[in-house]
């Protein structure tokens, strides 16, 4: 123990821990006995030896050493030594600074320390000090002092000095430190001088105190023991705090009106509370260890889910709402919020799910939201939400640079409906008038009611004023029908006014404004009628109105409408090669009508295809009446409407009647623009050639004008194209892109093996300044004007008549010719 400067030696036998010598324990030696050294050390040693877990605290070996008296412990790590922890031990690193640095030396130092006269012998010394309990005496060395411990004497028994005076023995000088001074400095000179007790001096300079780090731990084991008390203390209040707030908790939780359902890690559920139940109709014995799959309704799919699950898994929350089903299986929509419940680690424990039923809340928004926007009695939009559509449909408008019209809506004399029949009878009036009036108007269009008898129906995306006027009387026809409404039957009339946009208008204010001034002219006017908010387009509205009932009329009795034929003549020679049939229509009481003024009407009111079929009924019977006077025919051009194009059937149709006429097909050529094709090119190419194996010739009218694809025209089986008008007028002004725009289209036509025609030739200077390009036929008022079919008779005899060599001015005679019928 001297050599090695230790406190302490266990002793074993048989490798089994039997007692502990202690420094302390040498103070039990007669010094004044030579042999005394020489005793076994079972016989002076400690025991039994206290241990201590090896994962105790320095604090808690503090407590059992001051429990136990002892001042060494023997450390164990599954009942094996591993150590021996000392007194001084702890104060050296029990992290003992902040208390240290805080308390004074005179707090913690021995107040009366012994002292002993030099001539004391060592026996005698040590008695004193085994007797009286101290570990160090101070002696008084002459003049000086000296300082003589137990560790001293461990030493004097390994190299026995003999019964000496203990001045002779005392270590010297005495190192001493003030008893203000603050115990940290205290400790760090024990530390420094390698020493284990200081004197402590007064404030008169005299030794008052004995300080060591038994002193030190003394203090310090009164300050952890304060700190456990309070420790224990907020430990208690902390316990009883946490059992309130659990015993709230779960009072909180039981009384919730959310369900509360709360899973493991692998979504098991664990725990439910009453609210659950209530809501979902299982209980925890239900559902327990199982999915909350079982809640699904199967409105969401996995990709729901699948977002969800991301989005916890991020963020360790998520919040939305979810469609689920009860134990009844009836659907309920609830507002759903997941929280992770997470360690120190962040490693997920547990997931919690709190929720509320939500479906009537849904249900009152919506109903609060369709009152808000929607007419109680009728289910139409209201004002408020006519406006916003409005305002969404002019700004589409604006975009698109379309017109839109607004149609207000009044009924004539409803109130002697109300006042005759009752307000019941009158409620159920209107809701059959907004019935039939839904079901005349588009898909896309918004009927809305007012209040009262008025209505206002949008339609957005007209082609013109016309479309509007249609549908408006489409709505005054559904109207005038006869209503039998509990027994009674009766007929009502309505009143219209119509606004378009721009013109009339541009904010919805202004449009309605528009729309009722021209409902109420309708009803000074003479009612169950419509009129437009602008007199000159109410004036062309009716004008197209009594054109369309004359079309119409006229096409059920196929009547009044005549064929003209123009020639196409040859640009090499002046002869007559072939016709194009232009229709005209013998109105009663306007006269002759160019096909601008009843082509596009027929096309907007769904007559183009009657009128179409009249049309080739004309010409078959004008060509059949040619050929037996023994005319020699000429191939005639006949022009297709879209709608006859993409009928179905039309091939083979045609081929029947031209074929049942005797006409054959290699005479009758089918004019189309490149448009037609635009949208169904492969579906277009399948009826051009089914035309062309029926022996049908096909041209490419108004060529360059429109969506010209190179590709589209080496597959269409056309047999001619039709340079368009606007390119031969150029050529009066000498337009050099004009020119190049013919050559091309020209040699173009050349190299696919097609017959170029120049339409629209009016003046000699076009006609010679076409000599320049590969034209084939001209057609035009320079050659000759349209004509009825009688004076085409004439100019093929004309043509027969001149079928030799003819010059430049040779079409004077059939030109004259045709000229007698301008």
């Amino acid at each position: 123990m001297a050599e090695r400067h230790c406190s302490s030696i266990l002793v074993v036998e048989n490798d089994r821990p039997v007692g502990i010598w202690t420094e302390h324990d040498a103070l039990a030696m007669d010094f004044s006995n030579a042999t005394e050294v020489r005793r076994p050390i079972a016989e002076c040693m400690s025991h039994p030896v206290a241990t201590i877990s090896a994962h105790e605290t320095l604090g808690e070996a503090a407590l059992l050493l001051k429990a136990l008296g002892y001042r060494h412990l023997l450390v164990v790590d599954d009942n094996a030594p591993v150590g021996i922890l000392s007194q001084t031990d702890i104060a050296l690193n029990q992290g003992l600074e902040p208390y240290l640095r805080l308390r004074e030396v005179h707090a913690a130092m021995r107040a009366t320390p012994l002292i002993l006269p030099g001539n004391m012998l060592l026996a005698e010394a040590a008695d004193n000090m085994r007797h009286r309990g101290h570990e160090a005496i101070i002696v008084l060395c002459g003049g000086s002092l000296g300082i003589l411990t137990e560790r001293d004497l461990v030493r004097f028994i390994a190299h026995h000095p003999g019964n000496t005076a203990i001045a002779r023995l005392a270590s010297q000088p005495l190192l001493t430190i003030d008893e203000n001074a603050p115990l940290l400095q205290a400790r760090d000179l024990l530390l420094n001088h390698r020493i284990r007790h200081l004197a402590v001096l007064g404030a008169d300079g005299q030794i008052c105190g004995l300080l060591g780090f038994r002193d030190m731990l003394v203090g310090a084991e009164q300050f952890y023991l304060q700190d456990l008390r309070e420790a224990l203390e907020q430990r208690d209040s902390a316990l009883a705090r946490s059992r309130q707030h659990l015993q709230l908790a779960e009072k909180v939780i039981d009384s919730s009106l959310e369900g509360i359902i709360i899973t493991d890690p692998d979504i098991r559920i664990e725990f439910v509370n009453p609210a659950f139940t209530h809501l979902t109709g299982y209980t925890l014995d239900d559902v327990a260890g199982r999915n909350p799959g079982i809640l699904s309704s199967g409105r969401q799919d996995a990709a729901f889910y699948q977002k969800m699950w991301h989005t916890l898994d991020q963020t360790g929350f998520w919040r939305g709402e979810v469609w689920n089903r009860k134990k009844t299986g009836e659907l309920y929509l609830e507002l759903l919020t997941i929280t992770a419940i997470r360690d120190d680690q962040g490693n997920t424990q547990h997931y919690a799910g709190l929720f509320t039923d939500i479906t009537h809340i849904r249900e009152n928004e919506q109903q609060i939201r369709h009152l808000a926007y929607y007419d109680a009695l009728t289910r139409l939009p209201n004002r408020r939400l006519l406006d916003d559509r409005i305002t969404l449909a002019i700004r589409h408008a604006h975009r698109s640079q379309s017109p839109l019209a607004v149609v207000f809506i009044d009924l004539d004399h409803f109130k002697q409906v109300n006042d005759t029949l009752g307000h019941a009878l009158g409620d159920e009036l209107l809701l059959q008038v907004s019935e039939r009036m839904g079901h005349k108007l588009r898909e896309d269009d918004t009927l809305a009611r007012l209040g009262g008898d008025e209505f206002i129906a949008l339609l957005p995306d007209i082609s013109d004023f016309s479309e509007a006027t249609r549908i408006a009387q489409r709505l005054i026809d559904t109207i005038s029908a006869p209503f039998c409404i509990e027994g009674h039957t009766f007929r009502i009339g309505s009143s219209l006014g119509i606004s378009l946009y721009p013109d009339d208008g541009t904010t919805p204010e202004a449009l309605i404004q528009s729309a009722d001034a021209a409902m109420y002219r309708a009803k000074h006017e003479g009612r169950n009628t419509y009129r437009l908010y602008r007199s000159e387009m109410d004036m062309q509205a009716r004008h197209h109105l009594t054109l369309e009932t004359d079309l119409r009329d006229m096409l059920e009795q196929g009547e009044g409408l005549v064929m003209h034929y123009q020639p196409l003549f040859s640009r090499a020679d002046g002869t007559l090669k072939s016709a194009e049939a232009l229709v005209r229509w013998q109105h009663p009481v306007r006269g002759l009508l160019p096909p601008g003024e009843f082509v596009p009407l027929a096309e907007c009111s769904g007559l183009i295809l009657p009128l179409g079929e009249r049309i080739l009924d004309q010409v078959i019977s004008d060509m059949t009446q040619w050929q037996k006077e023994g005319q020699a025919l000429v191939p005639v051009a006949i022009n297709l409407s879209a709608a006859q194009f993409w009928k179905a059937g039309f091939a083979d149709d045609v081929a029947d009647r031209f074929a049942a006429a005797g006409i054959p097909p290699d005479l009758i050529v089918f004019e189309l623009t490149e448009s037609m094709l635009l949208n169904k090119h492969d579906q277009g190419l399948t009826i051009l050639k089914a035309l062309g194996q029926c022996g049908f010739r096909i041209a490419l009218d108004d060529f360059g004008t429109g969506y010209s694809s190179l590709s589209y025209l080496q597959d269409i089986p056309a047999h001619s194209l039709k340079i368009d008008r606007s390119f031969i007028a150029a050529l009066e002004n000498d337009t050099r892109g004009s020119r190049a725009i013919i050559a091309a289209i020209a040699s173009l036509a050349r190299e696919l093996g097609l017959t170029v025609v120049a339409e629209g030739v009016e003046t000699h200077k076009q006609w010679h300044q076409l000599g320049d390009y590969a034209i084939d036929l001209i057609q035009g008022f320079y050659t000759a004007r349209p004509m009825p079919a009688d004076a085409f008779k004439s100019a093929l005899n004309a043509r027969q008549s001149h079928a030799t060599s003819i010059r430049e001015d040779g079409w004077r005679d059939i030109r004259e010719t045709a000229s007698a019928t301008p």
